[in-house]
């Protein structure tokens, strides 16, 4: 990665002088066709340019894995778990846009409507990078379309994101240490989420780490890939502790509510996403809300300058 940045680096310090010699030339001979070229080409340069200064920032071990995102309904019923669902919704409109591959690992419906939990898998270059800084607390308000008074409601939900480690990381797990359960899965069946009673859960005693699979119709598949999701969950555990940031991000997780989200997205009595981190904003919760998370995901990375 290192040796790709400084060669692109290095041809765009060459192309910006080539330009500058030939937009010199296309004046003295008052050629505004090739310096209306010209200038397409500096554009082009300038993305070029932006999308590495923003892989400067994708630099740590586990930037370049794949990832998990865990959503959880808070406290509120069929608003919170409608909300869930917006928020997986969203991180799969960006995944399909941005051309990664993703996949459904566990489900748990609403009662009503929406999901209570959900865990994703999305596969592709730099994935947790990206979306490392979307962990935390997503707020909604809206009028509610479950209210038959047209009320506006508050609603949370929490979106964790964990790297899928590598096979060459060692994560030891003791056999004494886990508590397997198996059930039968909750989801709507079909291609994605199976109803049998192959469902797996296993709870990590020491740290309660719970991770669970049932997009597989064998108990064995399910079985090894919840044991992929807890190792992946408990490197990122030692990694936030040995960054002396495991104390917060625990707390803030054990409550989904007020005074502890990170972006808002209010859609009623007017239209806005913003970000408490960055107070980066968009008027067009819309957008958002189909994918177009990039400008928020950029901000985020530069939150570390």
């Amino acid at each position: 990665m290192y040796e790709e940045l400084v060669s692109s680096y290095e041809k765009s310090i060459n192309n910006l002088k080539d330009f500058d010699e030939l937009n010199k030339l296309a004046i003295e001979e008052r050629n505004t066709n090739f310096q209306n070229e010209l200038l397409k080409n500096i554009i082009d340069l300038r993305v070029l340019v932006k999308k590495n200064e923003i892989r400067c920032f994708l630099s740590s071990e586990v930037d370049s894995l794949d990832c998990y995102i865990e959503i959880h309904a808070g406290a509120g019923g069929t608003e919170s778990q409608d909300w869930a669902e917006m928020l997986r919704r969203m991180y799969l409109k960006w995944s399909v846009q941005k051309k990664f591959k993703s996949s459904l690992i566990s489900e748990h419906k609403g009662d009503e409507a929406g999901i209570k939990s959900s865990t994703i898998k999305i596969e592709g270059d730099y994935i947790f990078g990206w979306l490392k800084k979307e962990s935390g607390i997503h707020r909604l308000v809206r009028i509610s379309p479950f209210d038959s008074g047209a009320r506006r409601h508050t609603s949370f939900a929490s979106v964790w994101v964990y790297p899928v480690v590598d096979e060459n990381i060692n994560i030891e797990i003791l056999d004494k240490d886990l508590r397997i359960d198996t059930y039968r899965s909750s989801g709507a069946g079909g291609q994605h989420v199976n109803t049998t009673d192959s469902a797996v859960r296993i709870t990590h005693i020491p740290t309660k780490i719970v991770v669970q699979c049932q997009n597989e119709r064998s108990q064995h598949k399910n079985k090894e890939t919840c044991l992929n999701m807890l190792k992946a969950r408990l490197y990122d555990y030692e990694i936030k502790k040995k960054e002396k940031e495991n104390q917060s991000h625990e707390s803030i997780k054990s409550e989904i509510g007020w005074g502890h989200q990170i972006r808002s997205y209010v859609l009623q009595p007017y239209r806005l996403v913003k970000d408490n981190r960055s107070n980066h904003e968009s008027s067009d919760p819309d957008k958002v809300l189909n994918g177009d998370i990039d400008q928020f995901l950029e901000k985020s990375l530069y939150q570390d300058i």
